[in-house]
């Protein structure tokens, strides 16, 4: 009906092959009926014979919501077929991550001038490599003055001169994440001061803070009242963040990683003046019961992550307990340190009656912790038990008996047998997904003995066998044939980079996917391909 029939079948075999062809070859498919060749113009239908071009109907509104649904390396296969996909392409884009590298410089006017309207900008360098300087920074705040989110990665050459200017020109700034930076407290005090709109703020490896004495407070700033997420990854001298802390009055969560100093006198600080706190994540940190009773005082808390926090005990998680029982999410890494037990978690237990996910990792739990969630915690719906010695059959026949709401059970390396996994036949009726990992006495019989009786669970058995015979089996066909050979993930289109700028890992994984094809020789390739096909992976799950 006036439509060509090389386009009736893409479109056909579109339908027929669903998941497998991508949006963007159809929509190429129909372009170039109408004679779209990246050198014609499709913003005007054109009639010859039986070619139509039907996109040029399509409103540029519509076309760059179509591209918006695209995946990246599409995107950028669509933006080759016409001069009209390139400009709407360029302007319907929102996000852009960029190599942070010198000659970035020169391309900023050319990049800009194309995507006009991006508003979310990622600048990631390697940390071996120069990166670009205060100069690039302060070109593109120019041209992107209303940037929401930036995230800045191994940006070393970036002073405290950039950032100032920056903030200057970005002040609607709403997200900002730096790694590896080095600029100092003053650059990171005039983002704080300009961008009053802030919400979330991540810092990691900030070199440049002064450590000891010497360190120059950082905040308080107009952002401090706009702030809800603060996240600080090893910090030399975190606690020089503490103003900001402090004076952060609508903080929702807090997360501190493996930043050095006492934290326990920084928790009772903001503890006093912060009050609307619900999450809590404190991972490889000096702190004790002195901080967890400090954080007890954050009355709303949901979501709690103690991660390999060896001075915390039951007494501090007793004193948590008793004011925090709206918790939600509960996580501890007791790292075999022994100092929570049953007293801590029956307390815990006890108060925290919406609990709906509890994850113990080295922790001891026995069956009187373990009756007390099942009994008290009637919302309780994942559990993980990792790395215990004391979790074994008994234990996981009292999950199975009283643990109703249960739908994800999760157990690693704990003494359990295939005993302890029959009782899960007939309990946790609303069970779906049980996933078992180096768990020595259960075998490979009792995990299909389970999905016979209950075929709608999935059972994922990972044992320290599978293990040894996976990674044995790797090595022996790396050496069969001389190399490494990556997969390509079934229906992936190589990438085709916009600039030598712009960062395009599917093109560099293309490329080397295409230099090792050429360098295998048929023998070793047809023994590949066969041990692939013998070997279950992700891909197959999809077929």
């Amino acid at each position: 009906m006036g439509q060509s029939s090389s386009v009736v079948s893409v479109l056909r075999r579109g339908r027929s092959k669903a998941p497998s062809t991508s949006s963007a070859v159809i929509l190429q498919a129909i372009a170039s009926e109408g004679g779209g060749r990246g050198e014609e113009d499709t913003s005007t239908a054109t009639v010859s014979g039986d070619t139509y071009d039907y996109t040029s109907n399509l409103p540029d509104d519509c076309l760059a919501c179509i591209f918006q649904s695209l995946s990246s390396g599409d995107r950028k296969q669509c933006s080759l077929v016409c001069h009209r996909w390139l400009r709407i392409e360029g302007q319907s884009r929102r996000r852009l991550s960029l190599k942070a590298q010198p000659d970035l410089l020169l391309m900023i006017p050319s990049l800009f001038s194309r995507f006009d309207a991006v508003i979310k900008l990622a600048l990631k360098c390697d940390r071996r490599s120069p990166s670009i300087d205060d100069e690039a920074l302060v070109k593109i705040s120019e041209r992107c003055q209303n940037l929401t989110r930036l995230k800045l990665r191994a940006c070393r050459d970036v002073s405290d001169v950039g950032m100032a200017a920056f903030s200057e020109n970005c002040k609607g700034l709403k997200k900002l994440s730096c790694g590896s930076c080095a600029f100092r407290a003053k650059g990171m005090n005039a983002v704080l001061d300009n961008c009053s709109s802030l919400e979330e703020l991540t810092v990691k490896r900030l070199r440049g803070i002064a450590d000891g004495a010497a360190a120059e407070a950082i905040g308080p700033g107009a952002a401090a009242a706009s702030l809800k997420t603060i996240c600080l990854k090893e910090l030399y001298n975190g606690q020089c963040f503490a103003p900001l802390l402090i004076a952060a009055k609508n903080l929702r969560s807090l997360k501190i990683f493996r930043c050095s100093g006492d934290w326990d006198r920084v928790l009772e600080d903001v503890a006093d003046h912060v009050n609307g706190i619900v999450e809590i994540h404190l991972e490889r940190i000096q702190v004790s019961d002195l901080g967890l009773a400090a954080i007890s005082n954050c009355s709303n808390i949901e979501i709690l992550h103690l991660v390999k926090t060896p001075d915390c005990t039951n007494t501090g998680l007793i004193t948590l307990a008793k004011h925090c029982k709206l918790l939600r999410r509960l996580h501890i890494d007791g790292w075999k340190a022994n100092r929570i037990s049953d007293e801590g978690l029956i307390a815990v237990a006890k108060s925290s009656w919406n609990l709906q996910e509890l994850v113990l990792i080295g922790v001891n739990p026995t069956k009187l912790s373990i009756e007390a969630f099942a009994s008290n915690c009637q919302n309780l719906e994942r559990l993980a038990l990792c790395g215990s010695e004391t979790v074994g059959n008994p234990e996981l026949c009292c999950i199975a008996e009283k643990c109703v709401a249960l739908r994800k059970l999760c157990i690693k390396n704990c003494p359990i047998t295939d005993e302890g996994m029959e009782a899960l036949a007939v309990g946790c009726p609303n069970l779906v997904k049980v996933k078992v990992k180096k768990c020595r006495g259960v075998t490979l019989e009792g995990v299909d003995w389970l999905r016979t009786k209950r075929t709608s669970l999935a059972v994922n058995l990972d044992t320290p066998e599978q293990e040894n015979q996976e990674r044995s089996a790797s090595e022996t066909g790396a050496r069969e044939s001389g190399m490494e050979f990556p997969a390509l993930p079934r229906g992936q289109v190589p990438a085709l980079g916009l600039s030598n700028g712009i960062s395009s890992s599917g093109t560099s994984r293309t490329a080397a996917f295409r230099s090792r094809l050429g360098s295998l020789t048929r023998r070793n390739l047809v023994a590949y391909t066969l041990r692939r096909w013998g070997s279950p992976n992700i891909d197959s799950l999809n077929d």
